[in-house]
């Protein structure tokens, strides 16, 4: 019978996974759908990437993580993908934050040239060099830097057909001086930093153009530092999200397996795959754009609920009131003068 822990975990791991796929799927809409020509800012872009690489935590980090506690027994080839694929959706938003803040940091210190720059083309092909990056940094270990050799599985195999595949767990395939020297080092900490120069800088900018500029112009700065504030805050949450894991991991490999207890991996484990639970929050709160359509969303689905629920009663009435009925239900509640 599986203990406590375990138990608490994975009902929390679903949980979730289901917050992760409700609120992202309802940030893409909200970008997409609820606010005029966002696929035109780039800032917005790559909050939809973002907001992507979250909802595949839901849909695909998490269910594995469970998986990869040593409850399956697939082939080490098998458990040792899998275990990229969560590495890779984690690289997918460092980066998507780090495009987001190059773009603030281009569009306040380059005004003149922003517009030539960031252009959808090239907006296009910033989050589309993401994503491959992403993907060639996470599947890594696949080229090499593993626990898991195909030349000693090949012998293995040949010696003793009849042995079965081992459970499938994260450590017993991906190596902690990978996690430690090339994916916190090189891949989440390097990024960390150097978002915290730029917003740094952001801020700094900020704040003296506030004190030099006129009344008139204060009003934009002060939306531009609104949003920083607000995507500064993203980032933060991430940290503190994921450091403690990597902490942990580096504990792990410093001092054994004795130095982290499994109830506190398991909180190490939720606390980072929450931050992608937490995030459409942050926008609803922060952003007024995304709050914005997020009320047209939630307004469209009382007025769709209230038209199906409504829809026999109108049936019975009048003709024209019928007709009524179905126009407004189809024009969203939108009337026409």
């Amino acid at each position: 019978m599986a203990d406590w822990s375990w138990v608490a975990y994975t009902v929390l791991e679903v949980l979730i996974a289901v917050a992760c796929c409700l609120g992202n799927v309802l940030v893409v809409c909200a970008v997409c759908s609820g606010i005029r020509d966002s696929l035109r800012e780039p800032t917005f872009c790559f909050l939809v990437s973002l907001a992507v690489a979250d909802f595949l935590v839901g849909v695909a980090a998490v269910p594995l993580a469970v998986l990869l506690d040593g409850w399956v027994s697939v082939t080490p080839d098998l458990c040792l993908l899998l275990s990229c694929v969560v590495l890779v959706l984690t690289q997918a938003s460092v980066l998507s934050l780090l495009a987001i803040a190059v773009d603030r940091y281009l569009r306040l210190h380059t005004p003149l040239r922003y517009k030539a720059l960031a252009t959808q083309r090239r907006t296009c092909m910033a989050v589309s060099v993401c994503w491959i990056l992403s993907c060639l940094l996470g599947f890594t270990p696949l080229f090499g830097w593993s626990n898991y050799s195909p030349l000693a599985s090949e012998s293995t195999n040949t010696s003793s057909s009849s042995v079965t595949s081992p459970p499938c767990t994260f450590l017993s395939v991906i190596s902690l001086p990978f996690m430690v020297y090339f994916n916190f080092l090189g891949c989440v900490m390097a990024p960390l930093l150097v978002m915290t120069l730029l917003y740094t800088r952001i801020f700094w900018s900020l704040q003296g153009r506030l004190k030099e500029s006129c009344p008139q112009a204060q009003a934009s700065l002060l939306r531009e530092k609104r949003l920083a504030c607000s995507l500064a805050l993203v980032l933060i949450l991430f940290a503190c999200c994921w450091i403690p894991l990597h902490l942990m991991n580096c504990l792990l490999l410093f001092h054994g397996p004795q130095a982290v207890t499994r109830g506190t991996l398991y909180t190490g484990i939720l606390l980072s795959h929450a931050n992608s639970a937490v995030n459409p929050v942050v926008y609803a709160w922060r952003i007024p754009k995304i709050q914005q359509a997020y009320s047209q969303i939630w307004r469209r689905f009382l007025l769709r609920l209230d038209c199906f629920h409504g829809d026999k009663q109108v049936r019975q009435s009048i003709p024209g009131s019928r007709a009524n009925h179905t126009e407004t239900c189809a024009s969203g509640g939108k009337t026409t003068p």
